[in-house]
C-alpha cells in the first residue's frame, strides 16, 4: 500500500529562485510537447511516443538558444513530457466512455457569441497548455536521488557546483520534524506552489496490504477484534454528518470564525475590484504593488478557510474511525447535481462532502473496517424507519418526518443515518452468506 504525505518546505531565498527555474523548466518541456502533438493533430500525422518527444527534446536541450536547461536536472524535463502522454492517454479514454460529451453547452454558447468554431484543443478533457500566469509552478523529482533526514529534504540538481559549501543548498528544511521516514520507498515526489508557499508531496510504499472482497469495500474478518455496532452516516447542509448512534457533527462553516473571515474575504474581494477598475488603461489592466499585496492578503484569507475546513473534516472522520465501529455505511451522493440549485451550491460546496467519504475510506481501510456505500437512489430520508413507508412527497424544506402510516415522528437527518445502518447490514449479511 502506498501513503501519500504533504509537507510544506521553508527555503531560502536562493533556494526559492531555484525552485521557479525547476517549476518553469518543467512547463515549458510540458508546452513544448503539447505544441507538438497540436501539429501532428492538425497535420494529420499519428501522435508522437513518450520515447520520440524525449529523444527531440535532448536535442533541443543542447542546442545554444536553450542553454539554459542544461542547469536543470534531466528528470524534471523528462517527466513533464510523460506527464502530457498520460494526459493524452485519458482523453482518449474518456472519448471511449459512454455519455462523452465533446463540448459543454457552455462552451458552444460562447464560441457562437464570439463567432468562433469549435478546435480539438477546446475539447473536454483535452490537455491545456501550462500557463505562467495562473501559478502552474509544479515539478517532478527523481524518487531514487531524494533523500530525506528529521528535518530536511535533499532535492537533486538545485545546487550548481558540487563544491561542499554549494551542497548545502541541496538540502531544504522541512515545516514539519519527522514527519516522512527517513528510509522508505518513495514515489512521485512532486514540488508545487501554491502562491504562498511551497509544498512537497510523496508517496510511501508500506508492507501493509488489503483487498476488497465481494464488492465491499475493506471487508475482512478479524477473530478476537473487539469492535462496537456498525453506523450509518448521513451528510447534510444542516449539519455535516449525522450518525446514527444520535451523534451530530456540526456545520464548522457556521462557527464564528468562518463567518468573520468569509466577511473579510469579501471587503477585500471589493477592494481588489475596485483597484483593477482605478487602474484599467484602455483594455488592459495594470497591476500596481498596492494590488499585488492585497491579492496576497486575499489568497491567505483563502488558504486560511480551506485549512480550517479540511482540520475539521480529517478530525471529524477521525473520531468516527476510532470507535472501530463493525461498519460504516454512507451514502453516494450526486454532488455534481446538487450544485446546479443555485441557492444551495455554495453550502455544498464549503461542506466538502466527496472529501469527507474519501477520508472515510482510506482510514477505514487502514483500521479493516468495511465501507459500504448505499445506492444513490436508495431513499433513506423518505423511508419510514418504523414501518418501511416511503414519502415521496417529502419536500427538503420538510425538517421533521411524519409517517402518514404509522405516526411516525422523527427527525429526517437521524431517521436516514439510521436507514443507512440497516441497508449495511443488510449487504454484510448478504456478503457473508
Amino acid at each position: 500500500m502506498i501513503k501519500s504525505v504533504r509537507i510544506r518546505l521553508l527555503p531560502n531565498n536562493k533556494q526559492k529562485m531555484k525552485l521557479f527555474q525547476f517549476a518553469g523548466a518543467s512547463r515549458f518541456a510540458y508546452n513544448w510537447a503539447l505544441d507538438k502533438q497540436m501539429d501532428n493533430f492538425r497535420e494529420g500525422r499519428k501522435l508522437q511516443s513518450n520515447y520520440d518527444l524525449r529523444k527531440e527534446f535532448t536535442v533541443l536541450r543542447n542546442s545554444e538558444e536553450n542553454m539554459w536547461l542544461l542547469g536543470i536536472s534531466n528528470n524534471v524535463t523528462k517527466q513533464a513530457i510523460k506527464d502530457l502522454c498520460i494526459a493524452y492517454k485519458n482523453f482518449f479514454r474518456r472519448q471511449r466512455q459512454k455519455g462523452y460529451v465533446k463540448y459543454s453547452p457552455k462552451k458552444l454558447a460562447h464560441f457562437t457569441r464570439i463567432d468562433r468554431k469549435p478546435t480539438v484543443y477546446d475539447m473536454n478533457g483535452h490537455p491545456k497548455f501550462r500557463s505562467k500566469k495562473n501559478g502552474d509552478f509544479r515539478f517532478y523529482q527523481d524518487n531514487v536521488k531524494i533523500q530525506f533526514t528529521a528535518t530536511h529534504v535533499k532535492l537533486e540538481n538545485i545546487a550548481g557546483s558540487r563544491k561542499k559549501n554549494r551542497q548545502r543548498l541541496n538540502w531544504i528544511r522541512l515545516a514539519e520534524k519527522g514527519k516522512i521516514p527517513v528510509k522508505g520507498r518513495y514515489t512521485q515526489p512532486r514540488i508545487s506552489f501554491d502562491g504562498e508557499n511551497w509544498w512537497l508531496s510523496v508517496g510511501i510504499r508500506t508492507s501493509y496490504t488489503l483487498k476488497p472482497m465481494r464488492g465491499l469495500n475493506f471487508i475482512r474478518k478479524q477473530p478476537g477484534r473487539s469492535c462496537t455496532e456498525g453506523v450509518g452516516i448521513d451528510l447534510g447542509i444542516k449539519d455535516l454528518a449525522i450518525i446514527s448512534d444520535s451523534t451530530v457533527v456540526k456545520n464548522i462553516n457556521k462557527s464564528h470564525t468562518i463567518r468573520k473571515l468569509k466577511k473579510k474575504r469579501r471587503r477585500l474581494q471589493r477592494q481588489v475590484s475596485r483597484k483593477y477598475q482605478m487602474n484599467k488603461k484602455g483594455e488592459r489592466y495594470c497591476k500596481t504593488s498596492n494590488l499585488i499585496k492585497s491579492e496576497k492578503r486575499l489568497l491567505r484569507i483563502n488558504h486560511r478557510l480551506a485549512d480550517i475546513r479540511a482540520n475539521y473534516v480529517h478530525q471529524a472522520t477521525r473520531t468516527i474511525i476510532n470507535r472501530k465501529p463493525r461498519f460504516i455505511c454512507l451514502e453516494d451522493l450526486n454532488v455534481q447535481g446538487m450544485m446546479k440549485n443555485k441557492h444551495l451550491s455554495e453550502k455544498v460546496q464549503e461542506q466538502n462532502f466527496y472529501e469527507f467519504r474519501r477520508q472515510i475510506e482510506y482510514k477505514a481501510h487502514w483500521a479493516r473496517i468495511p465501507v459500504v456505500i448505499a445506492d444513490r437512489w436508495f431513499p433513506s430520508s423518505k423511508t419510514c424507519v418504523e414501518c418501511g413507508y416511503v414519502n415521496k412527497d417529502l419536500k427538503l424544506s420538510n425538517r421533521t418526518y411524519t409517517c402518514p402510516h404509522c405516526g411516525n415522528v422523527i427527525d429526517r437527518d437521524f431517521q436516514a443515518a439510521l436507514n443507512l445502518k440497516r441497508y449495511g447490514e443488510e449487504e454484510l449479511s448478504k456478503s457473508a452468506s
